[in-house]
């Protein structure tokens, strides 16, 4: 090879790889537009509250003066002045971001930005700060709708869908971390419909944008400069950003908006049920192909999904259009229905598929379930002693109805054995054993005493007022 081929075949290498390089960076987005007409309809929220600060966790440290000399107790009234007559109040403030949905000043942001606050102001991005009172409040959402009076022609962000979006889908972030106004951060979407402890209404978009104390209630952005979630919490143990935030879809959003606009208040719909995850070991036991679907382990007395014909045991596998992948999708789809709606639901029982169509109840303020068997063991002389090493009586009237069941049989004692492997405590019920419902403890050595080898065995357990199912396997 020449001198001049080898200088050519350099040439072009660098020309292909400043291609590759152009080519590159070509692909990724380019934000500024997005930023430049989104920016002015985000806004700046601060707030505060009046708290009477006490002055020792202890109480006031003064002594009780009645009885002494009065020359004792001027001493002491000037060693200890009386606090309460002058009690000391601090302003607490909170900071957040929020946005514009409407011409007419609507603002939209997280409950928890403006919780207990006395005083709401919204600082606009021509730097005019207005108060703003509380349209309302959803706390199961975190979302909060205010109000700002500013004239007919406020900048407004443009709706999208979140539906639409997609794993992977480029997203960007504007608001004020740490008070640093109108930060912009952008990432990706990580994942799509994710439950969060004691948030099971929400199906959270997670994103690993970077967001910080400051940004909650701010606005989540796809490409096309549409509105496509709020941001709303981060995960962290440092306190700051750690690749995983997550937001509100908007199309959850908007339906709260609505009916904050027009009722003060959110009603979703609710089936009163308590469901599990179906695993691997629970689809076999239910004839299931694969882990899928909702679990019901207990049903509320008098409660929709008890009226509308579910039982313990149904594995719900489809709710209207919607398949049931995750038991997490069940909370997801039946609080976006309205009270009062009917719905249909595909269900697995008995290792038959089957329909039933329900009636969708409102969910209730106080949603936790009733305190079910106190911790006295069962009276009641029946004993069965079987292959699971259990030590079962059968249950009281009065338990049975505590725990509003009709039958099942409560571990008095448990031994050496399967039992004691899979977690059984004394005092745990059993209602239901390889898909079989429990009717007295003659019934349970019965059914113990077949249970098959080398398969999945479920087994339904109640334990302090919360059913479950578990399942074990038994070699022998």
């Amino acid at each position: 090879m020449t001198a001049v081929q080898r200088w050519l075949l350099v040439v072009v290498g660098v020309w292909l790889m400043t291609w590759q390089m152009l080519a590159s960076a070509q692909e990724l987005p380019d934000f500024t537009e997005l930023v430049e007409e989104a920016s002015p309809a985000v806004v700046n929220i601060s707030t505060r509250q009046t708290v009477t600060r006490r002055s020792s966790a202890m109480g006031p440290m003064v002594p009780d003066l009645e009885g002494l000399p009065p020359i004792f107790r001027e001493f002491f009234e000037r060693s200890f002045p009386d606090e309460s007559q002058s009690a000391p109040q601090r302003q607490a403030q909170s900071l957040g971001s929020g946005f514009i949905i409407s011409k007419d000043g609507y603002v939209l942001t997280n409950n928890h930005v403006v919780s207990g606050a006395d005083e709401i102001f919204v600082r606009l991005s021509d730097r005019r700060e207005l108060e703003a009172s509380l349209v309302g409040a959803d706390p199961r959402s975190d979302l909060a709708l205010l109000k700002i009076d500013a004239g007919a022609d406020l900048p407004v962000v443009r709706m999208g869908k979140s539906a639409d979006l997609k794993t992977g889908e480029w997203v960007l972030a504007i608001g004020s971390p740490f008070g640093f106004e109108y930060s912009v951060t952008a990432g990706i979407v990580s994942a799509k419909g994710r439950s969060l402890p004691n948030e099971s209404y929400v199906p959270f978009i997670q994103t690993d944008v970077a967001i910080n104390p400051g940004n909650s209630g701010g606005p989540l952005f796809n490409l096309k400069g549409e509105v496509i979630g709020i941001n709303s919490q981060i995960f962290t143990r440092s306190g700051g950003f750690m690749g995983l935030s997550f937001a509100i879809p908007v199309d959850v959003a908007m339906d709260v908006v609505e009916q904050l606009k027009s009722d003060g208040a959110v009603r979703r719909g609710w089936l009163g049920v308590v469901i599990q995850e179906v695993n691997k070991d629970l689809a076999e036991s239910f004839g299931l192909e694969r882990p899928a679907g909702a679990l019901v382990a207990q049903i509320m007395p008098e409660g929709p999904g008890a009226k509308g014909g579910l039982q313990v045991g149904d594995v719900i596998l489809k709710l209207d259009d919607q398949d049931i992948i995750m038991s997490s999708d069940l909370p997801h789809a039946v609080g976006r229905l309205r009270p009062g709606s009917k719905a249909t639901m595909q269900i697995m029982r008995g290792g038959k598929r089957q329909q039933l169509t329900l009636e969708i109840g409102a969910l209730p303020d106080d949603n936790a379930l009733a305190a079910a068997s106190g911790s006295s063991s069962p009276q009641a002389p029946s004993v069965s002693d079987n292959r699971l090493g259990l030590a079962v009586v059968e249950l009281t009237e009065e338990q049975k109805k505590a725990l509003d069941v009709s039958a099942g049989v409560a571990v008095r004692e448990v031994r050496p054995g399967p039992g004691a492997m899979i977690g059984l405590r004394p005092g745990d019920v059993i209602t239901n054993l390889n898909n079989r419902a429990i009717e007295s403890a003659a019934d349970f050595e019965k059914i113990a005493g077949a249970l098959p080898v080398n398969r999945s065995i479920s087994m339904r357990v109640i334990r302090q007022g919360r059913a479950s199912y578990i399942t074990f396997r038994l070699s022998e």
